[in-house]
């Protein structure tokens, strides 16, 4: 007698769109969490000159508030990012929420500067943490390249939707309540994603310390890092030329050199060096750098163009950015992804780099009298749709090229090039927009002007920068020519 198998394939389907909705939820608390981490970043900027009267801070400790978490967010990036491969990304994503979490409670209840700035750093710990592995998760659990798209679409929304809301809700809350109140917000987020992940997430494959953690490259790299961005804190206050920027910066030069000469000797580096020949990674990096170069200087000088030219409070210049901010939320919900598949990641960066330029041009050349509207405002919308469809193919590039095994890396590899883009891209506008008030100045322009004149410097050189990138972009991210098939 002959049995006859019938495989039960209806199960099949059910078992596809339960795991579909399984990542699709997955992605949804990773979006909360990243949510929470843009809002920190914008509501702590509006509310610091009331922090700085509450507890009487001067200025030197009061960039604290701000550096302490970028020193321990950037310092920790890589680390974090290798442990993430290492033992688990969700589990790194979720420690670094639950302690990102803590700290926002600390920072509520902080009523001195001392533990504010204590608190900052436990903060930034946390961030670095959960940020380390956010588009490693992304990647993983999204392999097709729609779906990818998608999702990397409702990271950019949110990462932009967060700081607009962060700057208009930090600056009703410290006007209304009080500036605690800016930091308490992040905790109900933070009960409602972290169950939230434990259920929907999937942890990935993770090898763990059995080959033995690289303890020695984890103390450089995190040195080189912190070391690197407390040099940059100091660069504005102390010049190129002080120890505060020289000493610290040559250390990190030297940490970062032990770092990789290490690297190349051990059996299981904290970052093999493989990772720095993916040319899609590093490239986009690069090109991500100047973009933030364009960015941040139309959110730095811009404050303080409109806070000097049209005399705007805090609530109302967060209102001012809408236009950039609104654009690249709008974007990133579809409209950056359908553009990316119909004409491919490259041709829709250098669209949105041209973009920018023109942009920044259009604030370099503006007449300081100028009302908001029509220019600025169109001005600052030009930017948002420049930087709104140069974010996902960058993103999109980026993550194509690096292994599975490598992603938390390579994701924190791209968070870094932010974190340190930003910290070097200020410094240098900054040089140069005082460079050029202070010839004015001693050319006997009035003060007022010569520091307008100053931004519109800063806007130039920011285009320059920007140029620069689309050029690196057409050199380095052009598709790889196909390989010829042999014959069979």
């Amino acid at each position: 007698m002959v049995i006859i198998m019938l495989e039960d394939t209806t199960a099949e389907p059910s078992i596809a769109r339960a795991d579909a909705r399984r990542r699709w939820l997955g992605l949804l608390s990773v979006l909360f969490g990243q949510f929470m981490l843009v809002i920190d970043a914008t509501v702590v900027s509006v509310a610091l000159p009331v922090i700085q009267a509450d507890l009487h801070l001067a200025g030197p400790r009061l960039t604290w508030v701000t550096s302490a978490y970028l020193i321990a967010f950037g310092g920790l990036l890589l680390l974090f990012g290798r442990l993430g491969d290492l033992l688990g990304r969700r589990r790194i994503f979720m420690l670094g929420l639950g302690l990102f979490t803590l700290a926002s409670v600390a920072c509520g209840l902080a009523r001195t500067a001392d533990m504010l700035i204590v608190a900052r750093f436990i903060q930034g710990v946390g961030a670095a943490g959960a940020s380390s592995v956010v588009l490693a998760i992304i990647a993983t659990e999204f392999p097709d390249p729609k779906d990818r798209t998608k999702a990397m679409s409702g990271y950019m929304f949110v990462s932009i939707a967060g700081g607009s809301f962060g700057l208009l809700v930090g600056g009703a809350l410290t006007q209304v309540l009080d500036w605690h109140w800016i930091f308490l917000i992040n905790v109900p987020i933070g009960l409602v994603t972290i169950p939230l992940c434990r259920a929907m997430l999937r942890e990935t494959p993770a090898p763990g310390l059995g080959r033995g953690l690289d303890v020695g490259g984890a103390v450089l790299v995190t040195g080189a890092a912190m070391t690197a961005i407390y040099a940059l804190v100091a660069l504005p206050d102390h010049g190129w030329t002080s120890s505060a920027f020289a000493v610290p910066g040559v250390a990190a030069i030297a940490l970062l050199a032990a770092f990789f000469v290490l690297e190349s000797r051990h059996a299981n580096p904290l970052m093999p060096l493989r990772i720095l020949q993916i040319r899609s990674l590093i490239g986009s990096s690069v090109v991500r750098g100047f973009l933030v170069m364009g960015i941040y200087s139309v959110f730095f000088f811009g404050v303080l163009d409109l806070s000097h030219t049209l005399e705007l409070g805090p609530l109302h210049i967060g209102m001012a950015f809408l236009p950039q901010t609104t654009t690249v939320a709008l974007l990133s919900l579809g409209g950056s992804a359908r553009l990316v598949q119909r004409f491919g990641p490259l041709r829709v960066l250098l669209v949105g780099l041209s973009l920018v330029v023109v942009a920044l041009l259009t604030f370099a050349v503006r007449d300081p009298a100028a009302p908001y509207w029509p220019g600025r405002f169109f001005s600052y919308a030009l930017v948002g749709l420049g930087s709104g469809i140069s974010f996902l193919p960058l993103l999109t590039i980026a993550m194509s090229e690096v292994p599975a095994r490598d992603a938390g890396l390579g994701s924190a590899i791209v968070n870094l090039s932010v974190q340190l883009s930003a910290a070097v891209d200020l410094a240098v506008l900054a040089a140069v927009a005082a460079h050029r008030s202070n010839a004015l100045v001693a050319a006997h322009v009035p003060a007022r002007a010569a520091a307008i004149a100053g931004y519109h410097a800063a806007y130039v050189a920011a285009a320059v920068g920007v140029a620069i990138g689309a050029v690196v972009a057409v050199g380095v991210l052009r598709p790889r020519p196909r390989g010829i098939a042999r014959p069979g």
